[in-house]
């Protein structure tokens, strides 16, 4: 099937709305220089996989956009001069800032940069349009493996317009049943919404003084932790190795104030795949909401455990009702994306992102033929500006995963009125570990 899954048609067209585009980040550090052929033949076959596609819009204001080939991977950007290796962090923000596009390209672009010591350290940057995180590890290991997808899919505007009109319509009109139910589903969920949640949140909201339009700095640090010691320490909480990533993401929030009005509460939203071994959609995924007392995660994860399988099951058997509505996204209007954007996000609950890639294969750490000193990935953001994030309430999003024994820990984080730096958040990342009775092997 060629046409996008309407969740990630979605995803596109608040892209386009808003200028806002996710992208999901991949970093590898070596303690060596790396095999630059073996990277060009990895970078050639990341071409030929999930990331290897680009979207083509229908001619029609209401149709389904399509996949189509995305005809290469770029050339990989190979940095001349030597950085010493505390600059690490901030070349990887700088790789995050370089633009992907889904539908122009490129959709993703591997960068390499020597370090000062004899190490070297290697970004890819792949919009969420694309692939999401499991998505993302998964081009990855095929293309370490050399494995190639046969997605049939078009060259663009390969159909001719007359052609796209008239298929597009078909499928338009053989959509108007699932449009109807989507419309009642959502008259539903406005009826049973107070007078305040039908509103967009507008309460954080700071003057910036005319600087709502400037970029928005979100400083970001990547954590390395034994993941022995991590696993360790979650089983004599009582709780899991995922309960113990969401506690470490509700005192991150507790340090930043990113609480509900009891000052203990954090609202954490987990992302939960639904991605399978063929599964071509680039976001593959649905999602769980768990209000965690920041406080009680200190001496036991029990009830963060129970809550979170509860909440599974309940998934299971109920989906998501926003995944209900999704039938109108191709009859949605930019404007009103602008305008909704803050109900569907549930800004006004100060969410904090939480997503935790689990054991990744220890492939994903080999792509120039041998194993990287440190794995990370994390979810960055292109476009947002500071008046976004401050009508939003600011940022929080932890990012978590496995690579070869170490775990990893990502935390991009934004308070209103605060100093936002990275040396702050590096503070705020180090204190939550502390606070759980870990520590950090190394800080980017």
């Amino acid at each position: 099937m060629t046409r996008l899954a309407l969740l990630d048609q979605a995803a596109f067209l608040r892209l386009r709305a808003t200028g806002q585009g996710s992208v999901c980040q991949c970093t590898w550090v070596y303690d060596r220089g790396v095999d630059i052929d073996e990277l060009r033949t990895f970078n050639g076959n990341l071409g030929k996989g999930l990331l290897g596609r680009r979207i083509e819009r229908s001619p029609l204001p209401f149709g389904r956009h399509r996949w189509v080939a995305g005809g290469g991977s770029p050339d990989i950007d190979l940095t001349a001069a030597c950085r010493p290796r505390d600059d690490i962090g901030a070349w990887i923000e700088q790789r995050a800032r370089i633009v992907v596009d889904p539908e122009w390209g490129p959709t993703f672009h591997l960068g390499v940069l020597p370090l000062e010591d004899g190490g070297t350290a290697i970004s890819l940057v792949a919009s969420h349009c694309v692939a999401d995180g499991l998505g993302l590890a998964t081009a990855i290991v095929e293309a370490v493996k050399g494995e190639s997808r046969e997605f049939g899919y078009l060259q663009a505007h390969s159909r001719g317009r007359w052609r796209a009109v008239s298929e597009d319509l078909v499928d338009a009109v053989r959509s108007l049943p699932a449009v109807i139910r989507a419309l009642i589903a959502t008259l539903l969920i406005l009826l049973r919404l107070s007078p305040d949640e039908k509103a967009p949140p507008t309460a954080p909201h700071r003057r910036l003084d005319g600087r709502d339009d400037e970029y928005a700095e979100l400083p970001s640090v990547t954590l390395q932790t034994d993941a022995g010691a991590w696993d360790t320490r979650a089983r004599e909480l009582s709780g899991s190795s995922n309960a113990l990533c969401i506690a470490f993401a509700a005192r991150v929030a507790h340090r930043m104030g990113r609480v509900q009005p009891d000052g203990n509460t954090v609202t954490v939203v987990l992302p939960v795949s639904e991605r399978t071994a063929e599964d071509d959609r680039a976001n593959a995924l649905s999602s769980i909401t768990v209000a965690v007392d920041s406080e009680a995660v200190l001496d036991d994860l029990s009830r963060v455990r129970a809550d979170v399988k509860g909440r599974l099951t309940s998934l299971a058997e109920q989906p998501n009702e926003l995944l209900d509505v999704l039938p109108l996204i191709p009859f949605t209007p930019r404007w009103l994306v602008r305008h909704t954007e803050g109900i569907a996000m549930a800004t006004d609950q100060l969410p904090v992102g939480c997503s935790n890639l689990g054991s990744c294969d220890s492939v994903i750490g080999r792509i120039d033929g041998g194993d990287a000193t440190e794995v990370s990935m994390r979810l960055a953001e292109q476009g947002i500006t500071r008046g976004r994030v401050e009508r939003a309430g600011g940022q929080l999003f932890c990012g978590t995963g496995t690579v070869n024994g170490s775990r990893f820990l990502t935390v991009v984080a934004y308070q209103c009125g605060a100093e936002n730096t990275v040396a702050s958040t590096r503070e705020l990342a180090r204190g939550a570990l502390t606070d759980l009775h870990l520590s950090a092997t190394t800080v980017r």
